[in-house]
């Protein structure tokens, strides 16, 4: 199967402004499925917003490649395929929505009744409708980001690739774009952004991939990690032994103890020995992990 994106080796190098090279990018090798969602994480200055340059062909690399559905990343026809959306979307001030989504469109191609039903139907879709025809400079930052997703989703691409994509929205804005990119993936499109929101990233994404310093450090499906973060307690009364299962045990009042389980499979077995003992529990706990301690984490021992 041909991957939606595949990178290789990739390096992507930038001149300062006294004149020394910096790589933003060294050696990044990773690749994404069709109709897969994954979000692309790291600290400020990870590379992120570079790969993702470099995927639309807006950067060339120093070494490596990088292909979209196995065209090369920026040609032509590998741009026909992707909706992009960069970090800072800026439209020219004095236009509208609706004309900035037509002259879009009419650059990709699209043509006449077609064209203005689309952009009418995406400015409707991501709560501009109502304000179409007002002018680009009367909008808050938030309100010129609908404009930019509204711009990445003409032409229904196969793949959207969107670098930071809730930044300005508030709590009703992401909950609206989660809404709309789960049905974009529904509908066979392929997501890969970038995003400071955890918490979008947990809700939407299959997969995480997380770079630090140009390089890849961890790729991890979701489900799997947050199953592994996921902190299990049990706490009981009685003299069930707990050696092998953990060693995480909090006396809390005499002859009740807490104990602190890896997993689910552990927790099953402590429950077992506590009833067969004739203990009693007391209660049962299993507490969402930290996807962003998780981050922090991952990004100290890789410093």
């Amino acid at each position: 199967m041909t991957h939606a994106i595949e990178c290789r080796d990739l390096v992507v190098r930038y001149r300062q402004k006294n004149g020394q090279f910096v790589e933003a990018v060294k050696g990044l090798t990773f690749s994404v499925e069709p109709g897969e969602v994954v979000g692309f994480l790291g600290p400020n200055g990870a590379g992120k917003s570079s790969t993702l340059k470099a995927l639309m062909g807006f950067v060339e690399p120093l070494a490596g490649e990088c292909s979209v559905f196995g065209l090369a990343a920026g040609s032509v026809e590998a741009k026909q395929r992707v909706g992009y959306l960069p970090e800072v979307a800026l439209y020219y001030p004095f236009l509208t929505p609706f004309e900035t989504l037509s002259l879009y469109g009419e650059l990709q191609g699209l043509r006449g009744p077609t064209l203005k039903k689309e952009v009418s139907s995406l400015l409707d879709l991501i709560g501009l409708g109502h304000v179409m025809h007002k002018q680009n400079r009367t909008f808050s930052k938030g309100m010129l980001q609908r404009v930019g997703i509204a711009q990445s989703l003409l032409g229904s691409p196969d793949l959207l690739i969107l670098d930071e994509v809730t930044s300005g929205l508030d709590p009703v804005g992401r909950k609206e774009l989660r809404n709309l990119l789960k049905e974009r993936q529904t509908a066979g499109a392929t997501l890969f952004f970038s995003s400071h929101e955890l918490a979008e990233v947990e809700m939407l994404c299959n997969r995480m991939l997380l770079i630090h310093k140009g390089q890849l450090i961890e790729e991890r499906r979701i489900d799997a990690l947050m199953e592994e973060l996921r902190q299990y307690t049990l706490t009981y009364s009685g003299n069930a032994s707990m050696v092998g299962l953990t060693d995480h045990l909090e006396a809390i009042r005499p002859g009740v103890v807490r104990a602190a389980f890896e997993n689910k499979e552990r927790l099953l077995e402590a429950v077992a020995r506590v009833q067969a003992g004739s203990g009693t529990i007391l209660d049962l706990v299993a507490r969402e992990g930290s996807l962003e301690d998780y981050f922090v984490d991952t990004i100290a021992r890789a410093a």
